[in-house]
């Protein structure tokens, strides 16, 4: 298991740490709703996401990745922005998690390990278009949930000082098919553990 591997399996244990010290039923169905969210997410299936019993029905996300900030509304908006990514490979670490009754606030480095025309297209800076990027910054994740413990909005806001790229040999790189092969392992392994419709308030 490479390095990249590795910190995919481990982005979500401060998420399963933070949830054992709470006890609050709507702010542990929040911490599990996000939990769910980013397997579902790192599996590609974005349609399970955007259910009504894992997100409102009018979501606003605002996104200041890159050069080009953007706000999205609405779920199929979200769906294209999650199919508008493309082949990059996205994890975080670091986090500085918190859960509150209004939602999620967590300080985290998010990585993305793409190509560089890929990355260009989001406003980076890289030199070769063909060759493989890991590009890092200190990022605050901030995403508002409802009453009902269902996801409102994301509001992703980078830290641009924090950015570093760095060259990636193609032998270390892990390609999008494992990491989401990774998700569906992780996502099957919380569902047997925690039962069905686990993210759910009053479940939770």
């Amino acid at each position: 298991m490479n390095r990249f591997e590795r910190a995919i399996y481990e982005c979500m244990r401060p998420t399963a740490e933070l949830l054992e010290r709470t006890t609050n039923p709507l702010h542990r169905a929040i911490l599990l709703n996000f939990w769910r969210h980013v397997h579902l997410e790192g599996a590609g299936e974005f349609e399970a996401i955007v259910a009504p019993d894992m997100m409102v029905d009018h979501p606003v996300y605002r996104v200041t990745w890159g050069a080009n900030p953007t706000v999205i509304e609405g779920k199929e908006g979200v769906l294209a922005f999650y199919r508008s990514v493309g082949d990059a490979v996205l994890w975080h670490s670091d986090d500085r998690l918190a859960v509150a009754d209004w939602g999620i606030c967590d300080e985290i480095t998010f990585h993305q390990l793409a190509k560089g025309a890929d990355l260009r297209a989001l406003g980076y800076d890289v030199e070769h278009p063909d060759r493989i990027y890991h590009v890092y910054s200190r990022q605050a994740f901030i995403w508002p949930y409802d009453e009902k413990a269902r996801l409102a909005g994301e509001h992703l806001y980078e830290d641009k000082t924090s950015l570093r790229i760095e060259e990636v040999d193609p032998s270390e790189a892990i390609t999008p098919a494992r990491v989401r092969e990774i998700h569906r392992e992780l996502l099957a392994k919380l569902e047997a553990e925690r039962g069905p419709n686990f993210w759910v308030l009053g479940r939770a």
